[in-house]
């Protein structure tokens, strides 16, 4: 189900691959992305929706949890193999246990159903402005020619221009949601940045969000540069090492 809401048509067109059993939902959700601008591709199983990607590749991946065959969990992590595409998963029970299992999937964001059509699109905005990220955004203007943009944090180094990030002198793949949030954590180093405070600054969220998206991205970016380089600071957040 879907409960209608407003929303605002993407400047592009953007390909949406939506991968729901439920012929209902399915009908619903690419309707109201149709409305708004969006071009969808449906499947109606994991197995379908893995293909459909690999043929036509997508700029933003819609996976229910509870699919048949290859569910959503394990869709997305197919897909984390090899793309950095952004993922939001939705969940019909916005249960913890299936939260978590698409956050640490590698999914970007999820939303519960039955999902109202502004949030829905918030999200999927929000997603498409992270993957589409570029320096000056979010952050401090660009610093003048010439200087350098290579911050190092430890072995940890981090082009603000090129958008690399390297540990060891080995480039490490983050996706788009892993990016910024170690930019805003190199944006200030040393300070307890609050999840709300990441949740508005990386998420984008006007709203009170969900904290455990915060916790999940924080862990699977410990894994890619190191888990001594974010401390948790706890009761109130957390906070990058020097």
């Amino acid at each position: 189900m879907l409960v209608s809401g407003v929303g605002s048509r993407p400047a592009t067109p953007v390909t949406v691959l939506l991968v729901e059993d439920d012929a209902v939902i399915r009908k619903a959700v690419a309707m109201a992305l149709d409305r708004y601008g969006y071009r969808v591709s449906t499947a109606n199983d994991g197995l379908t929706g893995l293909e459909l990607f690999r043929e036509r590749g997508h700029d933003l991946l819609l996976l229910d949890v509870m699919l048949p065959g290859l569910d959503g969990i394990g869709l997305c992590r197919r897909v984390r193999e090899w793309s950095l595409a952004p993922i939001l998963m939705m969940s019909a029970r916005g249960d913890a246990l299936d939260v978590v299992a698409g956050l640490e999937a590698g999914a970007d964001d999820y939303v519960v159903k039955p999902v109202d059509t502004s949030v829905l699109l918030a999200r999927i905005r929000s997603l498409l402005r992270r993957a589409s990220f570029s320096p000056g955004t979010n952050h401090a203007p660009e610093p003048p020619r010439g200087t350098s943009t290579r911050l190092v944090f430890g072995d940890v180094s981090v082009d603000t221009r090129g958008l690399e990030v390297r540990r060891a002198g080995e480039l490490v793949a983050l996706a788009p949601t892993e990016l910024r949030l170690l930019l805003e954590f190199a944006a200030n180093p040393g300070i307890v940045l609050s999840r709300q405070t990441l949740l508005r600054g990386v998420w984008d969220y006007g709203w009170e969000g969900d904290s455990r998206v915060v916790d999940l991205c924080v862990q699977r970016l410990r894994k890619k540069i190191g888990h001594d380089r974010i401390e948790t600071v706890r009761g109130f957040g957390y906070k990058f090492r020097h």
